[in-house]
């Protein structure tokens, strides 16, 4: 792949983030403390980029330098050979509704050594999972956004609790589809019934590690769902 063909994919994954933001050119180029001519530039693909205008401009869109190399990569589609895609998007965020930081963490850090490259947006309330799902409240105006691939959804949160979560997602036909794992301390009791009852798709009793995941995503059929960074990278092969 030609340097300009590199360039012009950077700067389509720069717009790309930038409209999942709602932000302007000038904007994010307050943000990144660069020149608005020089974002246009980029967005374009008249520009070549150093690596501290890389750094800047992934600290702006509110992601990883890493990740936003990344998203160039999978622009350029790096991954040669044609892979499935969902209905819900092109490998979307996974949703992690979990209010314990040790938790997050151990789910995070299983993510990490499985080397999957999906984003995991991590939400640490109720209300804050329906505002993300759903574009409300405090992100109401920021535009829609692809649905997450899947989400693991603890039932013991604060202000909204997992049950109503649970509930509001499967009785709204915009996120009834996504598949919703429940995260609990046991696979067996009232609260596992009840969520048979909402609808739950499946259960991983916590803590999280990647085993127990994709396990479950395999009887999901959601293995579309997790791009491994080792396909990204084109290090391997479907």
């Amino acid at each position: 792949m030609s340097s300009s063909s590199i360039i012009a994919r950077f700067g389509a994954s720069v717009r790309k983030l930038r409209f999942r933001l709602g932000i302007s050119q000038e904007a994010l180029a307050e943000r990144a403390d660069l020149h608005r001519t020089y974002i246009a530039d980029i967005e374009r693909g008249a520009r070549n980029v150093t690596l501290r205008s890389i750094d800047k401009l992934a600290k702006a869109l509110e992601v990883s330098t890493a990740d936003l190399l990344l998203q160039t990569c999978q622009t350029a589609t790096c991954v040669q050979r044609p892979r499935q895609q969902s209905s819900l998007g092109e490998f979307p965020d996974i949703l992690l509704v979990e209010d314990d930081p040790c938790d997050v963490e151990l789910t995070l850090r299983a993510f990490r050594k499985a080397r999957i490259a999906n984003s995991v947006h991590v939400a640490r309330d109720g209300a804050e999972a329906l505002e993300y799902v759903f574009r409300n409240g405090k992100l109401a105006g920021l535009g829609a956004k692809a649905l997450p691939a899947v989400i693991l959804l603890d039932l013991n949160l604060p202000r909204v609790s997992g049950m109503e979560v649970l509930a509001r997602l499967k009785a709204d036909p915009h996120s009834q589809k996504i598949p919703v794992i429940v995260l609990t301390a046991s696979q067996d009791g009232p609260d596992v019934q009840q969520c048979n009852r909402l609808g739950a798709d499946a259960y991983i009793v916590k803590p999280v590690d990647f085993q127990n995941f994709s396990q479950v995503t395999r009887r999901l059929s959601l293995l579309w769902a997790l791009l491994h960074r080792a396909l990204v990278l084109g290090e391997i092969e479907l």
